[in-house]
């Protein structure tokens, strides 16, 4: 067996490969073009986000039995084709579900208690006390929308914080558990005070936060993001922060991210995110919910485990 891996990851990933007997090739810097002429040669491709592996790559890829994602979103690969083909899919949420769980918290900590524009005044001098007088998560009612290895694991961090959890998931039911209550989407959208996504990027979830789904939340909500920056349009966001119908946001992935997840040149950046970036009840991080340095080995070792299991 050979696996190409095409992206940076942990060294355990190819350390634990090897020691299965499969022959690891590690090509970080090949293109689109280098995959296409060589994956045809290989049963196992390990992919980040770089490359799209569509239907052209697929069939190319004769040999292939397995394509493995360094991460949680599958959104950079044709599953359904994949799948057709007989290929297995496979990702490992498990390894950043602990991140992405801590992460969230503390946006939501930072924006409730001002702490990026109260950091930015003391480095200055101005000392502020009653314009950066905070709120407590206490009491609050906090809405998620996926309740999967992410939303499970931002529950269980807001256990201390003496406050009401609830969730919503289309695909699973009886997942009540000790940190979040199964509820309908109505229910979200009548108690939530705060809503957090939790969901894939698909046809089903593009720009599902749009005007009209904001509009429905009985209450003015804040909102957190650490799923895919296109789950939100950011448009009908910004018009919604200007209602007061959104009080703040929490957004570590934006629509407007390029493939690559870097924000695209200044020329290209469309006007209702230069808005979105002045307003000051939003904060922001640069797609990096899942990116600890324990996650980064994490991940790795459950995706390798992962691909062994698969060609036994």
């Amino acid at each position: 067996m050979k696996a190409l891996i095409i992206d940076t990851a942990h060294k355990v990933l190819i350390d634990n490969l090897v020691e299965a007997g499969i022959e690891v090739v590690h090509k970080p810097d090949y293109q689109r073009e280098d995959i296409l002429r060589e994956i045809g040669d290989y049963e196992v491709v390990v992919i980040r986000s770089k490359i799209l592996i569509d239907k052209e790559v697929i069939d190319k890829a004769v040999k292939l039995k397995c394509i493995a994602r360094v991460g949680a979103g599958m959104d950079a690969i044709d599953i359904d084709y994949a799948e057709k083909k007989g290929i297995k899919c496979l990702n490992s949420p498990e390894g950043n579900r602990d991140a992405v769980g801590e992460h969230a918290l503390a946006m939501l900590l930072c924006l409730f208690n001002k702490l990026s524009i109260a950091d930015h005044q003391v480095r200055k001098g101005i000392w502020k006390r009653e314009d950066n007088r905070g709120l407590e998560i206490k009491g609050k009612t906090i809405g998620l929308i996926g309740y999967g290895n992410m939303g499970n694991a931002f529950a269980q961090r807001l256990m201390g914080f003496d406050c009401k959890v609830i969730a919503y998931d289309k695909y699973k039911t009886n997942y009540s558990n000790q940190f979040a209550h199964e509820v309908s989407l109505e229910t979200i959208f009548k108690e939530s005070d705060i809503l957090s996504l939790h969901v894939p990027l698909t046809d089903e979830t593009k720009y599902m936060v749009e005007k009209d789904f904001l509009s429905k939340f009985q209450k003015p909500i804040y909102l957190i993001n650490t799923s895919r920056g296109k789950v939100v349009k950011t448009k009908d966001l910004v018009d919604k922060l200007k209602e007061g119908k959104v009080l703040g946001v929490c957004l570590d992935v934006l629509e407007y991210e390029a493939f690559s997840s870097e924000l695209c040149s200044d020329n290209d950046i469309p006007k209702d995110l230069i808005e979105l970036l002045q307003m000051p009840n939003a904060v922001f991080s640069p797609h990096v919910a899942g990116w600890t340095v324990e996650s980064y080995y994490k991940l790795a070792l459950f995706l390798s485990q992962k691909i062994i299991a698969a060609l036994k």
